[in-house]
């Protein structure tokens, strides 16, 4: 009888709290910021504890991501089979920007308080390693509403499909329970949206307004956004989990989604990115993204909980392997066969 036993992953299958903290990281060159890092990393499970025990229904947990372009320097293993730096992704119309991002913390808590304070000591911990690249605060609307007034996340999947869908397996053992991970910061022009009829908002997302149900799918010609974000080969339909959250600022005129995304197989998200802003076919893209702006674009690998906790026993870090800051990869191909991207 095997004595493997599949490891734990991070709690990136957490139900949806009311607060939510999206912090992206850039380390600052050298030793001294790997060494920072890792052990902060390596502490997460300790951090949360303690700060988790001052409201015990609250639901608190973060999540972490870690850069291609740190990866190596900061684990001492080599790249997961599929990770790269987010690349960006040009349509006609719309461009899905490339932008840095080495360590990602997904907090999230039924209180805010909570997500401050693991940021705050966070923060603290790693003064002068790291640079803060985006810092959202969201907020969960209503019935898990995003700003346009539709339900998000109702194609996530749950029971057995959900670690299917997002959980590294059997083909890279090595970082098996571990989850690529795609962020990006939208915003959204809410005046020219609302100028739009219910009908109107409706065929463009391809659901109904106020019950969620799913309209039909259009046979040719324009697709909606739902029909786009669905991913389909030979092997059934490709699932990811978005866990995304509302964010505003009323009187600066700013109102946006944070788009998170966890999949088993980078590719599906990135192939679901390419048919929104290249389209399918090519020329027609996402009418979505008339109206939601892509700000942002990282790609991160959480580990499992175990190897995350590892970083803290790890030997001191070499950073000759960590590497430069070079300018983004370039962009995706328009096209390719069984590759992939996105938010839904």
């Amino acid at each position: 009888m095997s004595t493997h036993s599949t490891p734990v992953p991070q709690a990136i299958d957490a139900p949806l709290t009311r607060a939510a903290t999206f912090l992206v990281l850039v380390l600052e060159d050298g030793p001294g910021p790997l060494a920072a890092v890792r052990e902060a990393l390596g502490g997460m499970e300790d951090l949360l504890k303690t700060v988790g025990f001052r409201s015990p229904g609250g639901r608190l947990s973060c999540t972490v991501g870690i850069g291609a372009r740190v990866w190596t320097a900061l684990t001492g293993r080599r790249l997961p089979r599929e990770l790269h730096p987010f690349r960006e992704i040009a349509g006609a119309r719309h461009t899905a920007p490339a932008t840095p991002g080495d360590v990602l913390l997904h907090i999230r808590a039924d209180r805010a308080d909570l997500c401050y304070e693991v940021e705050r000591l966070l923060l603290a911990q790693l003064d002068g390693q790291v640079t803060t690249a985006d810092e959202t605060t969201g907020f969960r609307y209503f019935d898990a509403r995003d700003l346009l007034g539709f339900v998000d996340g109702t194609a996530n999947p749950i029971g057995p499909d959900l670690p299917e869908a997002t959980l590294v397996g059997e083909e890279d053992p090595e970082f098996a329970g571990g989850s690529y991970v795609v962020v990006q910061k939208y915003t959204h022009p809410l005046a020219a949206w609302e100028a739009l009829n219910t009908q109107q908002q409706e065929q463009i997302l391809g659901r109904r307004k106020f019950d969620n149900v799913e309209l039909p799918d259009a046979e040719t010609g324009q697709k909606s956004h739902k029909t786009l974000a669905t991913i389909e080969d030979a092997d059934g339909e490709h699932d990811i989990l978005r866990d995304n959250m509302p964010f505003a600022r009323p009187a600066a005129g700013e109102y946006g989604t944070y788009f998170i995304g966890f999949t088993r197989r980078l590719w599906v998200l990135e192939r679901m990115l390419e048919r929104m802003f290249i389209g399918d076919p090519p020329g027609l893209h996402d009418r979505l993204l008339d109206f939601s702006t892509a700000r942002t674009g990282s790609t991160f690998f959480a580990p499992s909980a175990e190897l995350l906790a590892s970083l803290g026993d790890e030997p001191e870090p070499d950073s000759s392997l960590l590497s430069r800051r070079a300018a983004p990869p370039p962009p995706r191909p328009s096209a390719r066969s069984g590759t992939g991207g996105t938010a839904g």
